[in-house]
């Protein structure tokens, strides 16, 4: 699995989870690691072309 494709995988998963309604600290915590992943993404695909999903 590319590390694109990993990385999206990941950012799906953690939006899943944001949207289970968890506690404060899990939701920092989610929301953290999506600027983590935004932040590589960006610098893996600058024009974003393969992403379909930039939210």
């Amino acid at each position: 699995m590319s590390t694109l494709a990993r990385l999206t995988a990941q950012k799906k998963q953690l939006l899943a989870r944001l949207g289970a309604d968890p506690a404060p600290n899990e939701r920092a915590e989610i929301q953290a690691l999506l600027a983590k992943i935004e932040t590589a993404l960006k610098l893996l695909d600058p024009q974003g072309a393969s992403l379909p999903d930039r939210g």
